[in-house]
């Protein structure tokens, strides 16, 4: 999957900046848990406002997507994944 990622990015002509490619090699390989603003800061050493704007540009190019909680807990993930909760069958 992330071979096939970067492939697909470079022959879209996307530019991505260091901090954003560090993060997307980290959500195609042994991501845990949900990426948050505060994880992007810690694993970029970035400032809030910077991470905000690296995943702002994921998401106007439709690789990131927004989880469905907002406010204090939003979350993202790779777009076209499925979420990582369960489908509940009622």
């Amino acid at each position: 999957m992330k071979e096939s990622f970067w492939q697909d990015s470079k022959k879209k002509n996307v530019s991505l900046n260091p901090r954003q490619k560090k993060v997307l090699n980290k959500l195609l390989g042994d991501f845990e848990g949900k990426l948050t603003r505060e994880k992007w800061m810690e694993l970029t050493k970035a400032s809030s406002r910077t991470a905000l704007r690296d995943i702002d540009e994921l998401i106007e190019l439709g690789i990131l997507e927004q989880e469905e909680a907002g406010g204090r807990s939003t979350s993202y993930r790779l777009k076209n994944q499925p979420s990582q909760k369960t489908a509940s069958h009622s």
